[in-house]
């Protein structure tokens, strides 16, 4: 792509408010689907544990990290510019038999106020529905976000919930890829169309300090 096309896209992005696009090396693939989850005829999400979903699945993340981040500057409008922030993290380890563990996420980047800003995840494993349902909440809201439900099939864990984003209903996935357990890597995306399509929106990789 010449320097002729590369402005004149950026001019079009400016004039119909879009996101400036970046070269292609810097966009990040989307190979999101929906594993062990189905939409049904009445519009239900329905969400089924993998054969292998354990309590242990989350063991993991006991101890403390770093992470590079990258999130999406804007949603569900063909973005392709990715604000990237450094952040870290702290897993208590299981909790509650077993069966929870949480952890804190603190950074000083901030996308509404100079503040800076914390998250909590609440992690529980139901031991009849062999499912984790994950809590969200930050700093800025004070509110858990509906929490995302699913399980590992091996290393790779989804999660999903039904949310609603600029006033228009949509799918949120939550995918942990614990291949790597000392650099596991955690995506969100969303879809506006029911599973059918996804776009990744957060992305970050975790780099251990601590056991």
């Amino acid at each position: 792509m010449n320097s002729t096309k590369i402005n004149l896209i950026t001019s079009l992005s400016i004039i119909l408010g879009l996101c400036t696009t970046l070269p292609l090396s810097a966009q990040i693939p989307k190979d999101f689907k929906m594993i062990n989850a189905t939409i049904n005829a009445k519009g239900d999400l329905v969400i089924t544990a993998s054969k292998t979903s354990s309590a242990n699945d989350f063991d993991f993340l006991a101890g403390k990290w770093t992470m590079d981040n990258k999130r999406l500057k804007t949603r569900l409008n063909n973005c392709t510019e990715w604000v990237e922030y450094q952040s870290d993290d702290e897993n208590f380890g299981p909790m509650l038999n077993g069966i929870a563990n949480i952890d804190i996420y603190r950074t000083s980047y901030n996308q509404v106020n100079d503040k800076p800003y914390e998250g909590l995840t609440l992690r529980l494993f139901n031991p009849q529905t062999k499912l984790w349902s994950l809590y969200w909440v930050d700093s800025n809201t004070g509110v858990l976000d509906p929490p995302v439900v699913g399980s590992f099939e091996g290393s790779v864990g989804t999660f999903y919930c039904k949310d609603i984003f600029q006033g228009k209903p949509i799918l949120v996935m939550f995918k942990w890829d614990k291949t790597d357990p000392n650099n596991p890597i955690w995506s969100q995306a969303f879809s506006p169309d029911k599973g059918k399509t996804w776009e990744m929106n957060m992305t970050n990789t975790s780099h251990r300090i601590t056991p």
